[in-house]
């Protein structure tokens, strides 16, 4: 039966309606969706690695014979079905915890298998977890996927299995159907890529791992290109764009740098320097201030909002939290307090007061306006808006960026991450707009001492606190969760019960308070005055105070479940301390067990301080898309790339993209048509929307 491309996957042979249900779950809609559905690892039946010669960490394919299975706990506990494996020279357990029936039903003693996975250590026995397999077929029933040395492995649905989709893979390109290339000669002559349809054939069915690396360089390649050349053409647009020419008056700016009760640093003063050149430009500015917890990304753009406003314009920050856009409001209020400047907060919800800020903002009496998402609501206008600062964009969504940038013409945009961003993730959320990075920490900026204990030695930690509180300090425990109800099936640390706890006991002659994000506005605003006025020593809290609380005399933060956090947020809360004269300490308190990439989570936090290295860790660990926020960031989703493992291919990429836009915008150069057509199919309408 012949099909074509875009026909449904139902109509190839051995799928049917039923199937073609559970690969829709897939993404799997067409034959052409099924052939741009590549495999996410292989299993190579060709391994010369022994059972014995294996060791822990190991990535291996290896083969064995079954002994035997069994399966132990019940349905209340944590079912494990384990499967014993020999190859003569050693002994190898496959585990599963949850099995399903399907699973259980493959093994049979005798039965020769083959096993891709890692090998780890559980109970005193070299083990796989949860490992791709493959049991032998019978010799005698020949098949093209039992003679196969390379086998695809899918992610999968349940009740469809690498077997199946192998089938149907194969009967696919057994059609020879023909896809229109979409890279032209020139580019796959200089890069060695292969061409559109060989490549499909060999990611598929490899006959070698030069097969599968050649055939994924096309794809990795190609993915990456397109998304450097729709962030050319927008770094294309935002250097066309007129902006506002701003002149550097030196009125509020000059008057600023005279109050400081500190001097910038060499790296502020660099990066201030590039944003000012930015802002006297006739174009619009569109910067990425990056900077590690700490290191003065705030002043940078307050020196930025009095720039716009020497010249007659407003300026407006956006933050992700209240507790953020509190925070941004008074410190400055703090460094403009003699200023003569109208600096305003505009929150969510309703309150006294709220209609007068709106309408002087309106008429531009209120020269800086600080505020969450109600900031663009639709009854907010501005009357000269021409400096907008984005605090920790990732945690916005698309549209919420672009509807505030729309309240006014052409203004300069700072967008702020203290989150350091990793070079090959800002290559591609960020890699349209101009970068300054402040990578020089104050002086008075102390590092702080990091270590991890496990939850028995507690007590230890309670003494070592205790010191400090006597000495004047004082400390955050941080937990994740607020209340019992919440807990999952593992006993957590919920803040209130810690807080009742220490109230009661260890800490009963200080004063303890909780604070957590379902409190008003305004007892989470007391609370935290009230802690940075000293009148609170220790303060329980969820991570509700990952941003916005600085209170230089807090030199501890104890963060209970250490193991349950990602890295970037342990770094965040860890940020909190550390702001005053004195030693700080960070103690990363974890409960058993503890997974192995939480104890790379918890060593990085005790090995380094550096944001920046700790970025590229937790990108590792994570991927591009729980990093972000794969819907916030804008960042597409890639069928096959990984930004960490391919970042040569992306710089390479990235400048092959950038040259051409340089010379050929449009695409309209008869070797680039092939780029046009996919460009203009596939990426023209998210131009608009990324990176905003």
């Amino acid at each position: 039966m012949a099909f074509q491309l875009h026909d449904n996957i139902q109509f190839v042979p051995g799928v049917g309606p039923k199937r073609a249900k559970l690969l829709n779950k897939l993404g799997v809609k067409t034959v052409k969706d099924l052939l741009f559905y590549f495999p996410r690892d292989y299993l190579n039946k060709i391994s010369d690695k022994r059972i014995a010669d294996l060791k822990i960490n190991d990535m291996v394919s290896v083969k064995g014979r079954i002994t035997g299975f069994d399966t132990k706990g019940n349905r209340f506990q944590k079912q494990q079905f384990r499967v014993f494996i020999s190859d003569g020279t050693g002994y190898l357990t496959l585990m599963w915890f949850r099995p399903s029936p399907w699973l259980i039903k493959q093994f049979e003693v005798g039965k020769e298998i083959y096993i891709l996975g890692k090998i780890q250590y559980y109970y005193s026995k070299l083990c796989m977890i949860h490992p791709d397999f493959e049991i032998v077929q019978d010799k005698e029933k020949k098949s093209f996927w039992v003679e196969q040395d390379i086998l695809p492995l899918y992610h999968l649905t349940e009740g469809i299995s690498n077997k199946v989709l192998r089938k149907i893979v194969r009967t696919v390109l057994s059609q020879d159907l023909f896809l229109d290339e979409t890279l032209p000669a020139h580019i796959r002559k200089t890069k060695h890529l292969l061409p559109l349809n060989q490549a499909l054939h060999k990611i598929h069915i490899p006959d070698s791992n030069e097969d599968i690396a050649a055939s994924r360089k096309r794809f990795v390649f190609e993915e990456l290109f397109f998304l450097e050349l729709m962030l050319a053409r927008k770094k294309v647009n935002w250097h066309k764009a007129s902006g506002y020419s701003m002149e550097l008056k030196k009125t509020y700016t000059t008057k600023l740098k005279k109050a400081l009760p500190f001097t910038l640093t060499h790296a502020q003063k660099r990066v201030l320097n590039e944003i000012v050149e930015d802002m006297k430009s006739p174009h619009q500015m569109n910067r990425l201030l990056q900077g590690d917890v700490g290191s003065g990304k705030t002043i940078i753009s307050i020196f930025a909002m009095l720039l716009a406003i020497e010249n007659g314009f407003q300026a407006a920050i956006m933050a992700p939290t209240e507790i953020l856009a509190t925070q941004h409001y008074f410190s400055l209020k703090e460094f403009l307090e003699n200023f003569g400047l109208r600096v305003e907060l505009l929150l969510g919800g309703t309150y006294a007061g709220k209609k007068d800020i709106k309408a002087a903002t309106e008429s531009g009496d209120v020269n800086i306006v600080i505020g969450t998402h109600a900031l663009i609501q639709e009854d907010v206008n501005f009357h000269k808006l021409g400096m907008i600062v984005i605090d920790e964009q990732h945690r916005f969504g698309v549209m919420q960026r672009l509807s505030l940038t729309q309240k006014a013409q052409t203004p300069d945009k700072l967008i702020m991450s203290a989150t350091p961003i990793p070079r090959s993730l800002a290559l591609t959320v960020y890699g349209d707009l101009d970068v300054s990075i402040i990578d020089e920490l104050p002086p008075f900026k102390k590092e702080i001492y990091t270590n991890w204990i496990s939850s028995d030695k507690k007590s230890q930690v309670y003494d070592f606190i205790i010191k400090q509180l006597r000495a004047g300090r004082q400390v955050y425990v941080v937990c994740p969760l607020i209340e019992e109800s919440e807990k999952s099936i593992r006993q957590l640390a919920d803040a209130t019960n810690t807080y009742k706890e220490l109230q009661n006991g260890v800490f009963k002659n200080y004063h303890v308070r909780l604070l957590h994000g379902r409190m008003s506005n305004q007892e989470k605003d007391e609370i935290m005055h009230a802690f940075k006025e000293h009148k609170i020593d220790v303060l329980v809290s969820t991570t509700v105070i990952e941003v916005g609380i600085d209170v230089p005399n807090a030199t501890i933060m104890m963060i209970e479940h250490a193991e349950r956090f990602g890295l970037s947020q342990l770094h965040q809360l860890r940020g909190r301390v550390g702001r005053g004269a004195h030693k700080s300490y960070c103690v990363l308190v974890a409960y058993e067990p503890i997974s192995e990439g939480a104890m790379i989570r918890l060593n990085t936090l005790k090995e380094t301080n550096d944001g920046f290295r700790i970025s590229e860790v937790d990108l590792e660990l994570r991927g591009p898309g729980e990093f972000f926020g794969t819907k916030q960031s804008g960042l597409p989703a890639f069928r096959i790339a990984n930004i960490v493992r391919d970042r040569p291919i992306l710089e390479d990429a990235r400048r092959l993209a950038f040259e051409i836009i340089q010379n050929d915008y449009n695409l309209n150069d008869e070797k680039n048509i092939e780029l046009k057509k996919k460009y203009k199919r596939f990426y023209l309408k998210r131009e608009r929307l990324f990176s905003y």
